[in-house]
């Protein structure tokens, strides 16, 4: 057992990493702190270079329908509700891997029942919070403790953190790391039943960075009604000079507490008001991310998606991006095997240009847009080639998507980040 891989974290990271260790004929166990899996959460977006990552790790486009849809456009949309910008997304846009819009949860679970299925129901230890690590001579032990107060040691080789934003594992590797950082916006988050607009598949940004909403199906429409499921959050600005004053950074609310914050914004093709008291629940949370920091590794132990990144959402790339995070460890452990040497490979190729994205990110990200028209008309106009150029704006998107990883022609070009039937020997062997 002291030569498997110790995952800590069963969200979306934890289990990509499983599911691509088990390909690639490495042994790993996940320890994650809740008692049971379920669908929690609500849209989230799949960019092309992760669903090839997907693709690669056996899944289907049947299986992504299942849990959302395409995305096939991009728009962002100004507060007279004329176009700002729009782009085809996917395969449209030209890439050889669509863009998938989906439900967090049952895409979770999806990737939760696939484990159970090929790597055993024992591979995921359930009620198991990794709450820190000690350095052996040859590995590493995994301090574990679970909900009736009892405690754990488990011995592994290395020890992958995937535990998110909190991860107790980041905060052991940096003790002097500076508290969650909150820009000031908060986001109210729910799903309302209605007729997708414009492709039927369009991801769609609409307001300034004082008060914002997005919007985008993440099902097909039901074929008797014609209705998808909407995934819409929104956002305003906050004052944030005393900081986060709520207990929890997660909470459910009712609509009433928000939605006057959007009155008004109604228009021929959309009743943002309506769509926002047409759910069933709205849950707040602030906008938070973590300042970057120097390596993600501490000798055997390594971490990875929001444990090493966590990230404003505005790029919809950072469950995408823990998703490319386990590809490139299995890449690297291909080359250097399961060892210390891959964890060091792979944090020499992202945490750099990933910690850059994190700060690009703070700066809207592609909705940096919708500021800039903000600053030069105040959200109003009549032809948006007088507030920015064709040029700027296309200028301006590829800049994000060449630092996100997902520019059309680089991706497109990039050979299998994983070579097909690739494994190599546990540690164990090597």
């Amino acid at each position: 057992m002291r030569d498997r891989v110790i995952i800590a974290g069963g969200g979306i990271g934890g289990l990509a990493t499983a599911l691509t260790l088990h390909q690639i004929g490495v042994s790993c166990v996940v320890y994650e702190a809740v008692r049971e899996m379920r669908p929690l959460g609500v849209g989230i977006n799949m960019q092309p270079n992760a669903v090839r990552e997907l693709y690669d790790l056996g899944f289907t486009q049947a299986d992504l329908d299942r849990v959302g849809l395409p995305a096939r456009e991009w728009a962002l949309v100004g507060l007279n509700g004329n176009d700002i910008y729009s782009e085809p997304r996917g395969v449209g846009a030209g890439y050889h891997w669509p863009q998938y819009a989906v439900h967090r949860g049952h895409f979770h679970m999806m990737l939760y029942d696939a484990v159970i299925a090929r790597l055993g129901r024992d591979a995921v230890k359930l009620g198991s919070r990794v709450n820190g690590y000690r350095k052996t001579p040859d590995g590493v032990i995994a301090l574990i403790e679970h909900p009736d107060g009892s405690t754990e040691e488990a011995q592994g080789a290395l020890l992958i953190a995937a535990d998110g934003i909190h991860s107790s594992i980041r905060a052991q590797m940096h003790p002097k790391q500076p508290p969650i950082h909150w820009g000031g916006a908060v986001m109210w988050r729910g799903t309302t039943w209605g007729k997708p607009i414009r492709s039927g598949a369009s991801f769609v940004g609409l307001g300034t960075h004082r008060e914002r909403v997005v919007f985008y199906p993440i099902s097909h429409p039901d074929p008797k009604t014609g209705l998808s499921m909407i995934n819409w959050i929104a956002e305003v600005t906050l004052d944030n000079s005393e900081g986060w004053k709520q207990s929890g950074w997660f909470r459910q609310v009712e609509t009433s507490e928000f939605i006057h914050h959007f009155d008004g914004w109604v228009w021929d093709w959309l009743d943002v008001p309506a769509m926002i008291a047409g759910a069933d629940c709205a849950f707040e949370n602030p906008m938070i991310d973590r300042d970057p920091v120097s390596t993600w590794q501490d000798g055997p132990v390594l971490l990875l998606g929001d444990a090493a990144h966590a990230m404003y959402p505005t790029g919809s790339n950072g469950g995408s991006q823990a998703i490319v995070d386990a590809r490139t460890l299995g890449a690297c452990m291909v080359e250097h095997g399961a060892t210390v040497e891959a964890l060091a490979a792979y944090d020499k190729a992202l945490c750099g240009p990933i910690s850059q994205l994190i700060l690009r990110n703070r700066g809207a990200g592609p909705f940096g847009l919708l500021n800039l028209v903000d600053e030069r008309c105040g959200g109003t106009f009549d032809d948006i080639d007088d507030v920015i150029p064709p040029e700027e704006r296309a200028a301006f998107m590829a800049g994000y998507k060449a630092a996100a990883g997902f520019a059309i022609e680089k991706l497109n070009a990039a050979p299998p980040t994983i070579a097909p039937g690739v494994r190599v020997r546990s540690t164990a062997e090597v």
